[in-house]
């Protein structure tokens, strides 16, 4: 099973779409591995850079909608081989979400209240989040900050999903 959690990048907006997280321009490259440098490019955010602010983080939190646009999995592929896995937002678009699941990747919905709570607490801190994927719980840290803790919750199958490391492993050890 992958480790998830880290430090965490935050894009303080709604409806980033499957273009500003990989470019279309992008999706002819043949391995993950050539998304990389790509990822995030497109994303207009002020102050934000993909590659200085990318570097060294594992998840990200956002806003409503995250992953919206068109239905692709070089999106999830293209955070995971940059080290993302853990994305935590106020909503997913359904098939990004999806997708997210079957890569064995996490995609965690909180509360509107949550969310804004988090970003007005750590946005401006280098901050990491853990995960507690049995007790379904979130903990968020940051020095001289007190720990913030959030439960979350996953079907029965996207857990099973995320534990065996996505749907082609989850299909190789049930059938």
């Amino acid at each position: 099973m992958k480790q998830f959690g880290g430090k965490l990048l935050f894009l303080d907006r709604s409806d980033i779409n499957t273009d500003e997280i990989i470019p279309a321009k992008y999706l002819t490259e043949i391995s993950k591995e050539a998304l990389k440098p790509y990822c995030l490019e497109d994303l207009k955010l002020p102050d934000f850079d993909a590659k200085r602010d990318l570097a060294g983080k594992s998840a990200i939190l956002t806003r409503g909608n995250f992953g919206c646009g068109s239905s692709r999995e070089h999106a999830p592929w293209a955070l995971e081989v940059n080290g993302i896995n853990l994305v935590i937002a106020e909503s997913f678009a359904r098939i990004f979400r999806q997708n997210m699941y079957n890569c064995g990747m996490l995609a965690i919905e909180l509360p509107p209240a949550q969310i804004d709570e988090i970003f007005s607490s750590f946005k401006s801190l280098e901050t990491e989040v853990s995960v507690d994927l049995n007790g379904s719980m979130l903990q968020f840290t940051a020095p001289g900050h007190a720990p913030y803790r959030a439960a979350f919750r996953l079907t029965e199958f996207e857990a099973a999903l995320v534990k065996s490391g996505g749907w082609v492993q989850f299909a190789a050890e049930r059938y």
